[in-house]
């Protein structure tokens, strides 16, 4: 837990906010911890992002069904729009957190009475490739509602990605670098072997087809759509981007991850 106790605490309170990592798509990837904050919460903010990824918010709805208590609250907001492609990727990234904040200081001012718990279900783990968590401190920073916060961690798409696919994170002795497409595709990093890349919008592991690398490829992993890929870079890329267009085509949208082993 964090925040708010000795500057909140004398005036009454403090509202409790939970953020819960549900997984990388599976209903049992919910640790037995999730579940039991899923079953204390009163009220949960869903963030809407349109039919192309209603099964998204369909999945979290079955999950609160499943494990929330009596009574408990869904409070709807429309996710804001987010430019995939800015020029100006940093400052653009700011601007969508800032305005996801304001949905959050909502929630909290507005929907919570005193004595509720509030939740937010994150993809994955909390900690990794999510904003959720700088969101709320940005929230605390303005100084406007009282809340504490509980981080609930999750599978993230990278353990379900590996467990899937029977392999490890790490060799022994040897870095593991987590990173983007967006960075993999300035080039390979230094004094690394094992790179694992979140959502590659841009296919930047065609730029490393002249390395000796091994690729361990996964979209939607953990739901009924998963598809898996591994094997030598240079022999199954083309595979990769083919399956990649086709899931795009059909779904609207795509979640992937990869671990590129050199060596």
């Amino acid at each position: 837990m964090s925040g708010g106790r000795t500057a909140w605490g004398r005036l009454g309170r403090v509202k409790k906010f939970y953020v819960i990592g549900i997984g990388a798509g599976d209903p049992d990837h919910l640790t037995l911890q999730a579940v039991k904050a899923i079953g204390a919460t009163h009220a949960f903010l869903i963030l809407e992002k349109g039919e192309e990824k209603a099964d998204l918010t369909d999945l979290r709805r079955a999950m609160l069904t499943a494990h929330g208590r009596p009574g408990h609250r869904l409070v709807e907001g429309l996710d804001p729009d987010r430019d995939r492609t800015p020029a100006d990727y940093a400052p653009t990234v700011d601007g969508w957190r800032s305005a996801r904040s304001h949905l959050f200081e909502r929630f909290i001012a507005e929907d919570l009475a005193e004595d509720e718990t509030g939740a937010f279900l994150v993809w994955g783990d909390p900690a990794l490739y999510d904003s959720t968590l700088a969101i709320l401190d940005e929230v605390r920073e303005r100084g406007r509602v009282a809340f504490e916060h509980e981080v609930v961690p999750g599978i993230s798409s990278v353990s379900a990605l590996l467990a899937k696919h029977r392999t490890t994170l790490n060799r022994v002795g040897r870095p593991v670098q987590i990173t983007t497409g967006r960075r993999l595709a300035e080039g390979w990093p230094a004094d690394v072997d094992d790179v694992v890349v979140m959502l590659d919008a841009r296919h930047a592991f065609t730029r490393h087809l002249d390395q000796d690398l091994y690729i361990y490829w996964g979209a939607y992993v953990g739901t009924p759509d998963e598809i898996l890929v591994q094997g030598r870079l240079a022999d199954v890329s083309d595979r990769i981007e083919e399956l990649r267009t086709e899931a795009r085509a059909r779904k609207g949208w795509i979640m992937d991850t990869y671990l590129l082993r050199r060596g």
